[in-house]
């Protein structure tokens, strides 16, 4: 998480056949707890739409295309910008998995949004948060300014 504004996870409650009910739910209340008062799916439906709004949260959904060009990718930071807007707003970013995509749009979005200059230090910040190396399918989303 970037301290009190900026969260990502796989898709709550899991994906596929690991998807459970009980599962989301717990883990929608474990966000409320930490602070998180929206969420941005990037899987382009509105799957837990129902459920994030039950419990009070934000919703916006942005779905990726199969194949996410560079040249695209300013549209969904100006989604998630959108979604940042209010002051109070601490957003969770997911996919069903974290994945190169994910971590090149988040990487990309602390360029775009001026919060990082650098994209070599932009790089290393999300792999620190996630924990794993990006590989070249996400360094290509970050703007080389």
């Amino acid at each position: 998480m970037i301290k009190d504004r900026l969260a990502v996870s796989e898709r709550v409650g899991g994906y596929g056949f690991q998807h459970r009910r009980v599962r989301r739910e717990e883990e929608i209340i474990w966000l409320k707890d930490h602070g998180v008062n929206a969420v941005m799916s990037l899987l382009g439906s509105n799957q837990n739409s129902f459920a994030y709004s039950g419990a009070g949260l934000s919703f916006v959904s942005y779905e990726l295309p199969d194949e996410l060009e560079p040249e695209d990718v300013e549209s969904v930071f100006a989604v998630l910008a959108e979604a940042l807007e209010p002051a109070d707003a601490v957003v969770l970013v997911h996919r069903d998995t974290i994945d190169d995509t994910l971590g090149g749009l988040l990487a990309g979005y602390l360029i775009y949004s001026e919060m990082l200059d650098d994209p070599i230090v932009a790089t290393d910040v999300i792999q620190r948060i996630l924990g794993r190396a990006m590989g070249p399918e996400g360094r290509r989303l970050i703007p080389q300014q």
